[in-house]
This record gives C-alpha cells, sequence and structure tokens, in this order.
C-alpha cells in the first residue's frame, strides 16, 4: 500500500483516539470536582501541564480556570492536540483514504465533526459537560466499532490499529500521571476518603471500574497502577495496548514475531519487553511518575522509529546519484 495511504489511515486513528482521550482527561477532574469535598485551586492546570502545551496556554490564557482550560482542551483550534483539533485532523485524513475507508467510517467521522461544531456554538461543553464528554466518547467507540466491522482485516486495517493503540498507550499513561502526581492537593491525603475518591474517578475516566472492581476487592494505588499499566486482558492498559500493536507491526511487515528487520520493530519490541519483565513494585518505588515519564519519551521513540520506517520520503537510486553528483 501506498505510504502516502497507511500514513493517513495511522493518523487518522491516533487522532480520534487523542479526541476521546483528551475528553478522558477532563472527565477524571470533573469527576473529582463532583465527589470532592473541596476544590483544589490548581485543579485544572495539571491537565494543561499533561497535554504538553502549557506555554502556548498561558500565553492566550493566563490563569488555568475551569473554563479556560475546558475551552483550551476541547474548542480551541489554536492548539493542535484540542479535541476540535484532533477531530477537523481525523477528518482532513479521512478524506484523503475515501477510497481505502468504508464509506460507513467517513459518515461516522462526519457525523463526529458536526456534533462538535454544534457544541462549539451552544456551550453545552459548560453547561453539561458531563454528557458532552460522555458522548465524544461514544462517538469515538462508534467510529472504531464501525471500523472493525466494515473494513477488511488487512494492511490498512492494521495500520489504523497500530496507531489507535499507540496513542492508547500514551494517553492512559498520562492519565494515570495526572491523577498520581499531580492532582492530589495534599501527601496527608494519601490513604484516605479523598485519595479513594480520586482512584475510582481515574478508574470511571478509563472505563476501568468495573473491570478493576472484579479483579481486585479493594482500590488501591498499587494495584490500579498494576491494572492500568501491566495487565494483559483490560484492552486500555499499557501492556495490552503494545503487545496488540505489535501484532499488527508485524502483520504489516511479514516479520516473525521475536525477531526484527527494522527499527520500528526494534524499538516496539523492546519497550514491549521491558514491561512483559516488569514488576509494580520495583515501579513504585522508583516512582511511578518517573515511570511513565520514560515510558511515553520511549514511546515517541517508537512514534519517530514508525514515521523513518513506513512514511518518509526516500530518494530512489537515480536522486542518489543526482544528489551525489551535485555534492
Amino acid at each position: 500500500m501506498l505510504s502516502r495511504a497507511a500514513n493517513s489511515i495511522y493518523w487518522m486513528a491516533r487522532y480520534i483516539e487523542r479526541a476521546e482521550n483528551i475528553a478522558r482527561f477532563i472527565d477524571v477532574n470533573l469527576h473529582l470536582m463532583l465527589d470532592s469535598p473541596v476544590e483544589s485551586k490548581g485543579q485544572w492546570e495539571p491537565l494543561v501541564i499533561v497535554s504538553g502545551d502549557r506555554e502556548r496556554f498561558e500565553e492566550k490564557y493566563g490563569q488555568a480556570s475551569r473554563d479556560n482550560v475546558i475551552n483550551f482542551l476541547t474548542f480551541d483550534r489554536d492548539n493542535p492536540n484540542s479535541i476540535i483539533s484532533s477531530v477537523i485532523n481525523a477528518r482532513e485524513n479521512a478524506r484523503t483514504v475515501r477510497e481505502v475507508i468504508s464509506s460507513q467510517m467517513w459518515e461516522q467521522i462526519n457525523k463526529f465533526y458536526l456534533m462538535l461544531l454544534d457544541a462549539e456554538k451552544s456551550g453545552v461543553a459548560i453547561d453539561t459537560p458531563y454528557d458532552f464528554y460522555n458522548k465524544i466518547k461514544l462517538e469515538s467507540h462508534l467510529f472504531i466499532g464501525i471500523t472493525d466491522t466494515t473494513m477488511s482485516h488487512g494492511e490498512a486495517w492494521h495500520f489504523d490499529r497500530l496507531g489507535r493503540l499507540l496513542e492508547r498507550a500514551d494517553k492512559t499513561s498520562r492519565i494515570l500521571d495526572v491523577k498520581y502526581y499531580m492532582l492530589l492537593p495534599r501527601v496527608e491525603d494519601v490513604g484516605t476518603p479523598i485519595d479513594n475518591i480520586g482512584w475510582a474517578a481515574l478508574l470511571n475516566s478509563a472505563s476501568a471500574f468495573e473491570m478493576y472492581r472484579k479483579k481486585y476487592r479493594k482500590i488501591t494505588p498499587t494495584d490500579v497502577a498494576l491494572f492500568l499499566v501491566l495487565d494483559l486482558k483490560f484492552p486500555r492498559s499499557i501492556r495490552y495496548c503494545l503487545v496488540k500493536a505489535q501484532v499488527s507491526l508485524h502483520e504489516i511487515t511479514g516479520t516473525v514475531m521475536g525477531t526484527f528487520t527494522n527499527k520500528a520493530e526494534r524499538r516496539l519490541g523492546r519497550l514491549r519487553s521491558d514491561l512483559d519483565y516488569a514488576n509494580i513494585d520495583e515501579i513504585i518505588s522508583v516512582g511511578l511518575h518517573e515511570f511513565l515519564d520514560g515510558f511515553q519519551n520511549k514511546l515517541n521513540g517508537v512514534g519517530d522509529a514508525i514515521f523513518d520506517t513506513f512514511f518518509s520520503l526516500r530518494p530512489t537510486e537515480k536522486n542518489k546519484k543526482d544528489i551525489e553528483v551535485s555534492q
């Protein structure tokens, strides 16, 4: 398949997943505010920090208030990682590969886009945020379901799944980092009902609360981290995402699992192996924030390797010779 088409499908999936996960970031904060007896003054700023757009936000908005952060992360078109920017980019990528994706996928991504435009005008994100961000998650789930049931599970589908799962692994690590490292207002609150409310809100925002409770009796920070980082069966855990992403990568290349022929396979295989042999007690003792920060850097390296392997332009033999002659 053409690298241009593969690139568009890969990023279409990443952008849809990104939009959903930004909604999850905001959702976890809204639930914390709803359940917590006292709202922390700095409760909204961590969302901007974790998104990696702090400087852009402060330059435009200044104070990290509830409305400012919601607008920046949801409707600000100058923010390339906002929900509306992500869906616009996903739609544009889908438009360029309409001959590859199904018509139902194209219809769903347009419905998602038009829903956001209506919400932007009506102010529903501020007035009824819980329903609105829930709807964003449902629109994303619909798109993923339609993709899985209307698209042949060949090379294009594997590029879609590869992009979606790498984005999901990244955002699961970030949403866990928000709670563990930043959103707890005071050290004295660790282990108190306020702390437990925060962990329950985190599990709910990752759609993980019920599955977690089926596996563990009590909510503890260590078990929550274990479930979201290393669980092999929950589809939003980091390890699960990497395992399935690696399968798709090898389906694309045809390389036997456990071996590698390019930089992308080597980096993803190494990162997946790190998690296969990881121990949650060691991760906690070193520092969960430090572990997640390192993981995000390595995952960015995987993304760079995928770009270099599949999407970057390479000169033909004739062009190489022309370049050499000109030099």
